[in-house]
């Protein structure tokens, strides 16, 4: 079922939910509303059921229009609950206030007579409408569904029985060649390392979209970026911002690039705080007769692309500019790209012959073209992509041949014959084998129908590419991502076409987007799975099914952020703008204005002139608001504030303290994220949004919570603070009120618990993550005890002196061992000069549930319970414990992915100097990593400096990464016990100005010469202070 089931199903059911809440109200409703709303009740109920039975076959133009009928019927119901529940204040406000129950009843029916009625008439006509779409199905003919072939449903989704912790893939760290291009591969190779040309070079790669244009050039720039001083991959897309493309590669090829200019913004802020009020008018007029325009950032345009081709100008460098659409782009983005006469390379990627045209300057430039894969090749790249998606697990690659003798002939036979309709592109042959390897319990009749929909291998894409580059979807690659899509549950459909709320070439948070499906209400309770871990699961059936591609993953090995390929996002765009689910203005389609009302809106246009963008849009509905570029684009007063459920400014520039009025206004607002804009405070009124649940203020200027926050009490999710920062910066708290009680010293965890929950309420009890905080001395530590379904906690500072300073240690150490115990899974703590983390060797208990933890700043000895963390995977601990002891001590540790020695206070810290001279002498001149880490695949080290490190025979037989940060490196030996070893990656900073190069070119030569395949990257950065 495409259009109802597909993307309007969760709002049915979200629906039949509410109206089933309303109903149990005693006073809510006034006489004769409660059998209307039964009455809409039971016909949503039967006609979800009607739906859930049509097959994709049963669609014809009556149905979809029936279909979109419900849909907007089932909107309009929500909106109107939605209203309801926030108009009607509660009934306990009044029976709190009044003693007498019979008047406090009477009290609220009058102050709510009017609001009542109102919707009571509302649900009167909605309970009309239900009846005209119900009659109107029998006055035009809308048959009911034909029986339905159980075996033909998708409504059963693997995976639903295991834990989706377990199913996320773990990081891929080194990246294979793609199927079908060693020819392709070894000639752009050759162009690469031809130093003979002095010149800077291009080479342009064309094709056809899904053939694999990206996928060639990004392992292409993973195996010869070694060679290069500076390295950068942006993607450029149709809507073509020069600003953020060249400040995304400012980002990669200058270190610490952003946290310089976080900080140049923050300082000029905080002078700003210290103009009086009658100078700040007059600066403000001042600026805007500057010349050059400028962003939130504090820099401007021209600096951003002058500093790019600055910067670039005494370097070799290999840069990679994926998707450009036109001659014009790539002229503007070359300028800046410096011909220096070392061998510098760049890489295009473009479905245009006339971009590959306009790249080709001089015989010393290329133009390769990426035709369709042979049927060797597509065959070959099916079975990798289908044995890829069925390993889930790492224990699932030993079943694979077992699995392989159990499918029968005839269905080793069909999955041949659905490899060959994919006409020999790729994009089509994964996604196809994403949906064989999700279905391997099929019988034969379910393959015998899907070859039935696909397009015959004559009539497949056989077009030349330059003749379809305006079809943003052909017709047999449509067909093919139909019979993927249609594949798909309800609710699974539902969450992949929220993904076109992101544009084009956009890299996407995973949590950010699983935090958004459950505010959307897509994810609900089931299968004896929470919130999260469902959205989890369905993310990783997208993943597995391979209309997800990940980019970044984490150093514990997790997928960090994914983009959705080109011509995927094209097709559940076009799906989306079918069934008005969603609404994109500006980006990459020319989107005509909806003739129905607006519900989720992407705003994605440029264009910096208020209303320009939303001309001739009925905005009134909108319950989903995310917007790119400049919030200028938007008037608030277009807007129902009591309808918008998820909020998300992140990175939209033009984002002030003003524009928190209008946020504080939407009531039901679930979910907001003003990450990387410019706010400096969240105001009182935040309380009034009793229904958030997801507060995303990381990268922002706000440095304290008000008391009000604490009204939140379905927040899960409490985001702040810049890790990027050095030092950190962090959070604060609501000040706590202190409450002089001598025996609040002796109580026990338990009562302490229970006599803040009866001072407090239930406050901010639904809290799961806290992230990015600063703990002070007026920080209210106690009510630590109140989050009991937290599982994560991220302290990035503590400022804690005075006289009182041992008691907040204490009660901080009680808090966090009792979170500890009932089930914190993520600890972080960043502590330079407090010394509170040496206390935590003081912890009765083991914190055994932790799988990850971080304990950075001034630590001299590592806990004593560390070793008997079993389920620990992610390990960052300061540099200043690194020993040959500490290592010994967390050898044996079973699942240990990650380990990381890090230092995140200043650079030229003389103190951490002296403590790293210190241990090196306690290990006798050299560290040496001893037998075990049999689960380590990832060892990284961020210091100023890095002592001599020597490899013991079988330590670390699983590593595959080695990653070091450092001013000064002693060196590495042993590295050839290493057998799994597929890199390392050493950057250098050096202090001072520009100077020749110090590494150690035998520590090169060795690492070299350790195993043939292994990679080694050398960056050398130049700091000052």
């Amino acid at each position: 079922m495409d259009l109802v089931v597909g993307a309007s199903e969760s709002t049915i059911n979200s629906l039949v939910g509410k109206l089933g809440s309303l109903l149990a109200q005693e006073y809510a409703l006034i006489r004769g509303v409660r059998g209307d709303i039964q009455y809409i009740n039971d016909e949503l109920a039967s006609m979800k059921a009607f739906l859930l039975d049509l097959t994709q076959d049963d669609h014809d133009n009556r149905k979809k229009d029936w279909m979109k009928q419900i849909r907007d019927m089932a909107y309009d119901c929500e909106d109107c609950i939605d209203d309801f529940a926030h108009r009607l204040p509660k009934d306990s406000n009044f029976s709190g206030k009044c003693c007498c129950p019979w008047l406090a009843a009477l009290l609220y029916d009058l102050w709510t007579c009017w609001p009542r009625h109102e919707i009571a008439s509302n649900i009167a006509e909605l309970k009309v409408r239900a009846q005209l779409i119900a009659d109107r199905r029998m006055r035009y003919g809308v048959e009911s569904p034909k029986g339905r072939e159980s075996n033909d449903s998708s409504d059963d989704v693997p995976g639903y029985d295991e834990i989706a912790e377990d199913q996320l893939p773990r990081r891929e760290m080194t990246m294979k060649e793609p199927v079908g291009t060693r020819t392709v591969m070894e000639e752009l190779e050759k162009w690469v390392e031809n130093k003979a040309v002095k010149d800077r070079t291009v080479a342009s790669i064309v094709g056809f979209g899904g053939v694999g244009k990206t996928t060639i050039a990004m392992a292409l720039f993973n195996k010869v970026m070694k060679d290069f001083d500076c390295r950068a991959w942006v993607t450029v897309s149709q809507n073509y911002d020069e600003e953020a493309v060249f400040r995304d590669i400012l980002s990669q090829i200058i270190p610490d690039y952003n946290q310089q200019d976080s900080y140049e913004n923050s300082e000029k802020r905080n002078t700003e705080k210290c103009i009086p009020g009658q100078f700040k008018r007059a600066l403000q007029l001042c600026r805007r007769h500057t010349p050059t325009q400028h962003d939130n950032s504090g820099r401007s345009k021209l600096t951003s692309a002058t500093t790019v081709k600055e910067h670039l100008q005494e370097k070799r460098y290999i840069i990679l500019v994926d998707d450009i659409w036109s001659a014009e782009t790539w002229k503007q983005i070359s300028r800046c790209l410096p011909d220096n006469n070392r061998s510098s390379r760049i890489i295009v990627t473009s479905r245009l012959r006339s971009v590959g045209a306009a790249c080709y300057q001089s015989e010393k430039d290329h133009i390769f073209s990426i035709d369709f894969l042979c049927d060797e090749d597509a065959e070959m790249l099916f079975k990798q992509s289908v044995s890829e998606s069925k390993c889930r697990n790492d224990g699932d690659a030993n079943n694979l041949s077992k699995q392989k003798q159990k499918h029968s002939d005839k269905e080793i036979i069909h999955h041949g014959e659905l490899w060959r309709r994919c006409g020999g592109q790729p994009l089509a042959i994964v996604t196809m084998a994403g949906l064989v390897a999700c279905n391997q319990n099929k019988p034969t009749k379910y393959w015998d129908k899907l070859c039935k929909r696909l397009p015959a291998r004559e009539t497949s894409v056989t077009e030349v590419f330059d003749k379809q580059v305006n079809s943003l979807t052909l017709e047999g690659v449509k067909r093919i991502l139909d019979c993927c899509y249609n594949d798909l549950h309800g609710d699974l459909k539902t969450c992949l076409l929220y993904l076109a709320m992101f544009p084009k070439g956009c890299k996407t948070s995973r949590k950010c987007v699983t935090w958004r499906w459950i505010a959307e209400g897509f994810v609900t309770k089931k299968y004896g799975l929470t919130e999260e871990e469902l959205a989890e699961t369905y993310f990783n059936q997208l993943l597995r099914r391979k209309l997800i591609r990940p980019v970044d993953h984490s150093s514990n090995g997790k997928l960090k952020t994914f983009q959705v390929h080109d011509m995927v996002l094209d097709y559940i765009a076009s799906k989306a703008r079918e069934e008005n689910f969603i609404t994109v203005i500006g980006g990459h389609w020319m989107m005509p204005a909806p003739s129905g009302k607006v519900r989720r809106l992407s705003m994605q246009s440029s264009s910096s002139k208020p209303g320009d963008s939303t001309k001739g849009f009925n905005l009134s509905q909108v319950r989903s608001l995310t917007a790119f570029g400049n919030i200028n684009q938007l008037r608030f007063q277009e807007f129902n504030n009591r309808l918008i459920q998820v909020l998300d400014f992140q990175g939209l520039k033009g984002v002030r303290d003003k524009h928190m009025n209008h946020i504080c206004k939407m009531l039901i607002l679930k979910y907001l994220s003003l990450r990387g804009t410019a706010i400096t405070e969240i105001p009182p009124r935040i309380g009034k949004l009793e229904f958030l649940e997801t507060l995303d203020i990381r990268e922002t200027d706000v440095e304290e919570l008000p008391e009000n926050v604490r009204k939140l009490k379905r927040i899960t999710s409490i985001l702040g603070g810049s890790k990027n920062k050095n030092p950190r910066k962090g959070l604060r708290l609501p000040e706590e009120k202190r409450k002089k009680q001598q025996l609040q010293d002796k109580e026990d965890d338990g009562m302490k618990a229970l006599r803040l929950q009866d001072n407090e309420g239930n406050g901010m009890k639904a809290l799961r993550i806290l992230s990015g905080i600063e703990i002070n001395k007026t920080t209210a530590v106690e009510s630590f005890y109140l989050l009991t379904e937290l599982k994560k906690l991220s302290i990035y500072k503590l400022s804690i002196e005075g006289p009182d300073k041992i008691q907040i240690f204490e009660q901080l150490l009680s808090s966090i061992e009792y979170l500890c115990s009932c089930g914190l899974q993520t600890l972080a703590i960043n502590d330079l000069d407090s010394e509170f983390i040496e206390s935590l060797d003081k912890m009765s208990a083991a914190p055994r549930y932790l799988v990850a933890l971080e304990l950075s700043g001034k630590l001299e000895e590592t806990p004593n319970w560390l070793q008997k963390l079993h389920t620990l995977n992610k390990l960052t601990l300061s540099v200043t414990v690194l020993r040959t002891g500490t290592l010994d001590l967390l050898s044996s540790m079973p699942l240990l992915y990650s380990l990381t020695f890090s230092f995140s206070g200043a650079k030229q810290d003389n103190d951490i100097v002296n403590v790293l001279e210190k241990n090196k002498s306690q290990s006798d001149g050299e560290i040496f990593v001893p037998k075990g880490f049999k689960s380590l695949k990832l060892l990284r080290f961020f210091a100023p400096r890095v002592p001599k490190l020597g490899f013991c025979d079988n330590a670390m037989p699983a590593l595959e990464i080695i990653e070091m940060r450092y001013q000064t490196f002693e060196g590495l030996f042993g590295v050839n016990t290493l057998g799994n070893l597929k890199g390392v990656h050493l950057r250098e900073e050096k202090l001072g100005e520009k100077d020749e190069k110090t590494i150690n070119e035998f520590l090169l030569d060795d690492l070299k010469y350790s195993t043939e395949e292994l990679q080694v990257v050398v960056d050398h950065t130049f700091i000052t202070y």
